[in-house]
């Protein structure tokens, strides 16, 4: 094995295991849904098993379409990382009722009395918007339904 010139700049990226198993699963994939015969999967499958490249990997997906399991996949991690997002928005809401509750209390005491509790009409207008987030869905989740569908 000749060891490779560092001083010249590389033309291809090294693949790592998770890449060269990213390409057997969507070749097996392929193969589940009938887009490869067995011969062309074995030989890819090998291929894929031996890549050290980048750039050698990409060949060996290139004219396949994507699947309906990586679609489910990227849907399945798309709609868990809205609901994350949406939960996210209430700790900030959270974060954001505290500071303005003790900014209020703060004020309440220098007052010497009890003031209106005025965080309760930003507070109320942001957790309004937030739950008609969960019962209306945005423009984009339209436009990614119309497309599934």
């Amino acid at each position: 094995m000749t060891t490779p010139d560092f001083t010249k700049p590389a033309t291809a990226l090294r693949a790592g295991d998770a890449e060269r198993n990213a390409v057997i699963e969507r070749l097996g994939d392929a193969l589940a849904e009938g887009a490869l015969d067995t011969a062309e999967y074995n030989r890819r499958l090998e291929l894929a098993a031996t890549a050290v490249t980048m750039d050698r990997l990409e060949l060996l997906t290139a004219d396949l379409p994507v699947s309906r399991a990586a679609q489910a996949k990227a849907e399945a991690a798309r709609e868990e990382a809205d609901k994350r997002e949406w939960l996210n928005e209430w700790g900030y809401w959270g974060a954001g009722a505290l500071i303005m509750t003790v900014i209020w209390g703060v004020s309440s005491l220098n007052a010497g009395e009890l003031k209106w509790f005025w965080p309760i009409a930003p507070l109320g207008i942001w957790a309004a918007v937030l739950v008609s987030y969960a019962i209306w869905p945005d423009a984009k989740d339209k436009h990614r339904r119309s497309i599934r569908h």
